[in-house]
C-alpha cells in the first residue's frame, strides 16, 4: 500500500490496514478519519500526535495485541508477520536466556499489569532480557509511559513498512 492507496480506500479498509500498525481501535479510526494525508511524513506525525492523546484503555488495547517477547505469534496476517520479524533476535535464544526472558515477562506483567512493551527490532534476546530486568525497577506510572513510547516506535516502524517509506 502506498499513501495514495491509503487515502483512496474506504474508511473501514483504512482502519483494517492501520490496525496492523497499532491495535488501538480508537487510534486506527482517528487516523482513518484524518485522511487524506498530503505526504507520508504527515501520516507519521499524525500517528504520533493521535497516539499521545489516547486514554489508558486505548494504550492497553494496543499493548495486548503483542505477543510476549520471545514468543512467536502465529498467523499470516501483516501484524503477525511483522511481529515475528521485529522479534527475530529473541526467537530461539539459548535455553537459559529463553527461560529467563519468560520469567522476566511474567514478573513484568505481574508488576505492571500489561505485556512487556519494547521496540525489539535489531535487539538480541540478551539485550531484551537486560532491558526487561532494568525496567522492573521503574515506578508503574513511569513504566506505563515508557511502554507507550515503545509502542509509538513500533507504530512508526510499521507505518513505514505499510507505506514503503525509507
Amino acid at each position: 500500500m502506498d499513501l495514495g492507496a491509503l487515502n483512496r480506500t474506504t474508511a473501514q479498509a483504512a482502519v483494517r490496514e492501520l490496525l496492523a500498525c497499532c491495535a488501538s481501535e480508537v487510534w486506527a479510526e482517528e487516523m482513518a478519519a484524518r485522511r487524506p494525508f498530503v505526504a507520508a511524513e504527515d501520516v507519521l506525525t499524525t500517528a504520533a500526535a493521535v497516539w499521545w492523546t489516547l486514554g489508558e484503555e486505548d494504550w492497553l488495547q494496543a499493548f495486548a495485541a503483542h505477543p510476549r517477547i520471545g514468543e512467536r505469534r502465529d498467523g499470516d496476517d501483516r501484524h503477525s508477520s511483522w511481529s515475528r520479524s521485529e522479534q527475530s533476535g529473541a526467537i530461539a535464544p539459548s535455553a537459559a536466556v529463553g527461560e529467563a526472558l519468560a520469567a522476566c515477562n511474567r514478573e513484568y506483567e505481574a508488576r505492571f499489569g500489561h505485556v512487556y512493551m519494547v521496540f525489539a527490532t535489531g535487539k538480541s534476546a540478551e539485550e531484551l532480557l537486560d532491558l526487561c530486568r532494568a525496567r522492573l525497577d521503574n515506578d508503574p506510572d513511569e513504566e506505563f509511559l515508557v511502554a507507550a513510547a515503545e509502542q509509538a516506535k513500533i507504530t512508526d516502524l510499521r507505518l513505514r513498512k505499510l507505506l514503503a517509506i525509507d
